[in-house]
Order: C-alpha cells, then sequence, then structure tokens
C-alpha cells in the first residue's frame, strides 16, 4: 500500500539512504523483494528514489504539472 508523507527531518530514504529533510514529500510503501505488496515490509523513498522506481510521476492538471505518487 502507497502512502504520500512529510517528513519530519527523521526519515532516511530506503533507496539513496539520504536523510529526508524536514518538510519534503516522501512515499511510504510495502514491499517484499522489490515488489510492491498488500502487506510487508514498509519502505521509505524520498521524491527522486520513488520517480527512479516508477511509484512517482508528475501529472498534467489544470494549475500545471504536480507531482503524484499514486497510479
Amino acid at each position: 500500500m502507497r502512502q504520500g508523507c512529510i517528513s519530519l527531518g527523521e526519515v532516511r530514504c530506503s533507496g539513496c539512504k539520504d536523510v529526508i529533510p524536514h518538510s519534503a514529500r516522501y512515499l511510504a510503501v510495502d514491499e517484499e523483494k522489490g515488489v510492491e505488496v498488500e502487506k510487508g515490509k514498509t519502505m521509505h523513498y524520498c521524491v527522486q528514489c520513488s520517480m527512479d522506481k516508477g511509484y512517482a510521476r508528475h501529472k498534467e492538471e489544470k494549475d500545471g504539472r504536480v507531482l503524484t505518487f499514486f497510479p
């Protein structure tokens, strides 16, 4: 299950291992062996790692481009 979150500055990205800065967006997703599952180990990904893994994308809205973590 995917959850879009906002960091309190204490979250480390499971991909690049960097600390996600305070107030930055990140994704919490349940994965097993690198594949999204309904219930599994919760992994945390910064925006760039989420985009690299295909979990995040930019979507065109009437107000411009927005980042979304959801399909």
